[in-house]
C-alpha cells in the first residue's frame, strides 16, 4: 500500500509547479491536483496576497563619486532654481554642545566665507548631520583634516579644520554617527568647526536650510536654491541675512531677477558700513556704481545697490 501512497504524493509535487493560477487585486487562487490512491481530488488553495511598499534605491554615488577632489563639480554648471527635498524634519547637531557662531556666510575680509564657523574646544566630537556615505576624508589646502559626507537627497556637508579622522571614504554612516575630532587645522586662527553645506558644487548659505539653534529643525522638506543662496556677496559675514524660505519654483523663479535699489549716503558712511547694511559686497558697490579705487563717496549721493 505504501508504494501507491508515494507515487501519489510525488504526482501530487510534480504538478504544482503546473498549478493554474487566477490572481485577484487581494489574493492568488491555485488549484492543486492531488492523489490519492485511484482517487483524483482538487483542493483550491487561497494566498493573500500583502502588499509592500517598495523604497526606490537610490545610487548617490553614481554621480561624480570622488574621493580624491573636495569639489569634483568644480566645472559643472547648474541651471537655477535647485530643488532640495528632505525626508527627515530634524538634524543632528554637528558638536555636542551648545552651537556657537563665531563667523557666518557671506563676504568677510574682502573675500567669500562659503560656510559657518562654530566655536568648539580641540578634542570634540564631531558627527554627521544627516545619514549618508563618506566622498572624501582627507587634509586639504586651507581647510586642514576634513570629511565630506554626500547625504541621500544629493546635499553634501563639509566637517573642517578636524584634528583627527573617524571615518574613511566609502563608508556608510547615520544620522548622528561619530565622523572625527574638531581642531585647528589648515588655515585656521583657532579651534572651531568650519561646516559647508553643498549641492552639486554650489556652496549654499547653511541658515538658509537649517536652523543653528536647539530646536536642530530642517527649514523645509521642499526647498528651492536661487543663486542668492550660493553667492557670499550677496551676504555678510558678521551678520544673520534676512533669509526668506521659497517653497515651491514659482517663487523661486520671482526671485531670480536681482533685486535693484537705491541708499543714499548719511554723514560718517563708508562704503564698509553701507556695504554690511545692505547684504552687498564692497566690490559689487564699487562696479555698480562706477567708483575709483578710492571709493570716495559724499553725502547725498545716491548709490545703486543689486542684490
Amino acid at each position: 500500500m505504501k508504494y501507491p501512497v508515494i507515487t501519489g504524493l510525488l504526482y501530487m509535487l510534480s504538478l504544482i509547479g503546473f498549478a493554474q493560477s487566477t490572481p485577484t487585486k487581494d489574493s492568488l487562487k491555485i488549484e492543486i491536483p492531488t492523489t490519492i490512491l485511484d482517487s483524483k481530488v482538487t483542493n483550491d488553495v487561497i494566498i493573500p496576497i500583502v502588499e509592500t511598499d517598495t523604497v526606490p534605491v537610490i545610487d548617490i554615488k553614481s554621480e561624480h563619486w570622488d574621493t580624491t577632489v573636495y569639489n569634483p563639480y568644480k566645472n559643472d554648471l547648474n541651471k537655477f532654481p535647485l530643488q532640495i527635498t528632505f525626508k527627515d524634519t530634524t538634524y543632528a547637531s554637528p558638536i555636542k554642545k551648545k552651537k556657537v557662531i563665531t563667523s557666518r556666510y557671506g563676504w568677510r575680509r574682502g573675500r567669500p566665507h562659503q560656510g559657518i564657523d562654530i566655536d568648539l574646544v580641540t578634542g570634540d566630537s564631531v558627527v554627521s548631520m544627516l545619514p549618508g556615505i563618506v566622498r572624501f576624508a582627507k587634509y586639504s589646502s586651507g581647510h586642514g583634516k576634513t570629511v565630506v559626507v554626500r547625504h541621500f537627497n544629493g546635499l553634501e556637508t563639509t566637517y573642517a579644520h578636524l584634528s583627527a579622522y573617524a571615518v574613511k571614504p566609502n563608508d556608510t554612516v547615520a544620522k548622528g554617527q561619530y565622523i572625527g575630532k574638531g581642531g585647528n587645522t589648515g588655515r585656521s586662527t583657532g579651534s572651531h568647526l568650519h561646516l559647508v553645506v553643498g549641492y552639486k558644487g554650489q556652496y549654499i548659505h547653511p541658515e538658509y536650510l537649517f536652523t543653528f539653534d536647539d530646536d536642530n529643525a530642517i527649514r523645509g522638506d521642499e526647498v528651492w536654491i536661487t543663486k542668492k543662496h550660493t553667492t557670499a556677496r550677496f551676504h555678510s559675514a558678521y551678520r544673520l541675512s534676512k533669509l526668506d524660505l521659497l517653497l515651491n519654483e514659482d517663487e523661486a523663479l520671482a526671485q531670480q531677477v536681482p533685486k535693484l535699489t537705491y541708499y543714499v549716503v548719511k554723514r560718517g558712511d563708508t562704503l564698509s558700513r553701507i556695504s554690511q547694511r545692505n547684504n552687498v559686497s564692497i566690490a559689487s558697490l564699487r562696479k555698480t556704481n562706477k567708483l575709483n579705487k578710492s571709493g570716495l563717496i559724499k553725502v547725498g549721493q545716491k548709490l545703486m545697490i543689486v542684490n
